[in-house]
Parts: C-alpha cells; structure tokens; sequence
C-alpha cells in the first residue's frame, strides 16, 4: 500500500484497518458483530411496526421509544456493515467523501438519540407529576415538533463540521486504525491546524450530549421527589416501576461512551484496539439491547410481541 506523505498531495482515499492488532481474529470478532445488527435490525423493526400499527401504543411514550427505535436501525446500517465487509472481505477502502458522510449521520444520529431519551425523561417526569395533565400537554402535534426539534438539532451542530473537515489538507497517513470514521479521528491526519475542529468538537459534546445528562438527572431527581412522596407504597413500586426500562437504556447508551472517553483521556497506556473495541461497543450494544429491554421490563410490548408471535388458535 502506498502512502503520500509530501505537503501539498491530499488523500481523497482512505483505508480502514478494523481492529489492530487482532487482524488475526477479525473473523471471530465478527460473529458477535453480525449477531448484534442482525439482533437489532430484528427487535427495532418489530418495535416500530408494533407501535405503529397497534393504536392502543400511540401513546407518547411509546411514540417516543418508535424514534429511539428508528435511530438505532440508522445506526446500526451505518456502522455494522462496514465492520464486517472489513472483517470478512479486507474491504476498508472508503474515499474521503464517503468518509466523511458516514461521520456526519453516525454523530446526527447519536446526537439525536441522546435529545430522545432526555424527552423519554420528560415524559415520565410529567406521567408522574402531572398525571392529570399529561394526554394534554404531550399531544401528538407536540410530539411531532419534538421529533424534528431533536433532528435540527442533530444537524445543524453536526454540519458545520463538514466544512471544517474539507478545508483540510490530508497528507500525512491514509490508514485509519478503526472500523468507521470518526471526526478526530480524521481531522488528525491532516497537515493544517485542526484546533479549531478540537474546540468545536468540544463544544458539540458539551452543547448536547452533556447537556443532555445534566437535564435527565435533574428530571429523575424531580421524579424520584415525586415518587417518595406519594402516600401509597404500590402507587410509588408502579411510579418507579414505569421508570425502569428508560433508566436501563440510559445507563446503557451513556454508560460506554463515559468510560471510553475516561480511557482514551486518562488511559493512554491501554492498548489501542481495546479504545477501537469500547467504541464499537457504544455503537453496537445499545441497538441490540434496548428493544430487549424495553420488550422484557414493558407489559404492553411484552404482550403485543407475544401475540404475534404466539397468536391464540380459535
């Protein structure tokens, strides 16, 4: 393989390398890999067509966990299929556009999925403060503008980074140690300054996905004030009980990417391809486990799956 290293020669073809290290167990690491999206692209569409044609689901809640759905599927296409083509083809070549289109609806989408579950938060805090009041404030026209609310958002940090990654001039290595493309993890590679692109990175994680989680545990800490004031010990189990799967997908979708970027920040002698596997897995498991989750800790799912699978015989 050949690499230009002189000024003034941008690369406009990339390699991706998959995980270093372990090119010898590539094809190992694929079998979890295929599990995973086929698991995900399986429990997420049977989520959505659940919801969707079941109208005793179009509830806001629900609603919601339709989106989150939706994004895991986007999220899963973008990713997966190019882990496995490098795995099981050593097919890794990706030109820069299509590089930097992959970068830019992967983060659109994890973005817009972390603005989902702060507004799956806000349901629960007004289904339990304000129970009288809920059908009411949380219509479906609401609902709809929060959707798009939550997309503009997504795109309108995300785009800028386009143009900060095209000024750049790549001509250093074209051999990315990843299995997708990441923003820094291309904007390194070029032979300009990229402070610019490190500080508005920074502060796309701070204006969203931080943001984020400082509003969800301020909405669970006016849930739980609720909860624990309620007189009736069943009323508080159900309260608490209706919380539970959302609190199990938040852990689980914030939960990795914390300790990967703790890794990458205060754990720089672990090796690399554990960094390169911990940010697949905030990729990969998420999809896979939130429709189990919300399938197994959710009685109207649970049932609905149950019947379709199981339907009673007349």
């Amino acid at each position: 393989m050949t690499t230009l290293n002189h000024t003034g020669v941008s690369h406009t073809v990339f390699h991706l390398l998959g995980i270093p290290g372990l090119e010898d167990q590539h094809m190992w690491i694929s079998i979890p890999f295929f599990i995973s999206y086929v698991v995900a692209l399986l429990g997420n569409s049977l989520l959505i067509f659940i919801i969707l044609t079941k109208s005793s689901l179009h509830e806001p809640m629900y609603l919601f966990l339709c989106m989150l759905a939706g994004a895991d599927v986007i999220l899963s296409t973008c990713t997966v299929p190019q882990a496995l083509a490098i795995f099981w083809f050593h097919a890794g070549e990706i030109s820069l556009d299509r590089c930097i289109t992959q970068f830019f609806v992967t983060h659109c989408i994890f973005m817009s999925e972390s603005g989902i579950l702060l507004v799956m938060a806000f349901d629960r805090y007004i289904a339990i403060c304000y129970p009288l009041r809920y059908s009411t404030i949380l219509t479906h026209a609401l609902i709809g503008k929060i959707g798009v609310a939550i997309f503009l958002r997504s795109y309108c940090t995300i785009f800028p980074i386009i143009f900060l990654l095209k000024r750049l001039t790549f001509c250093q290595n074209n051999v990315i140690p990843h299995t997708f493309c990441e923003h820094i993890g291309l904007a390194k590679y070029a032979c300009n300054d990229i402070q610019v692109n490190i500080w508005y990175g920074l502060f796309v994680i701070v204006s969203t996905v931080v943001l984020d989680v400082l509003l969800i545990f301020v909405s669970y800490v006016l849930i739980l004030h609720a909860v624990f004031r309620m007189p009736s010990q069943d009323a508080r189990h159900k309260a608490l009980n209706t919380c539970g799967s959302h609190v199990c997908v938040i852990i689980l979708f914030y939960g990795p990417g914390i300790f990967t970027t703790l890794t990458q920040r205060f754990g720089r002698h672990i090796p690399p391809h554990i960094h390169i596997l911990l940010a697949n897995v905030c990729i990969v498991a998420p999809p896979m486990l939130n429709p189990i989750i919300y399938g197994i800790k959710t009685k109207q799912i649970r049932e609905q799956v149950a019947h379709m699978l199981f339907p009673k015989q007349k």
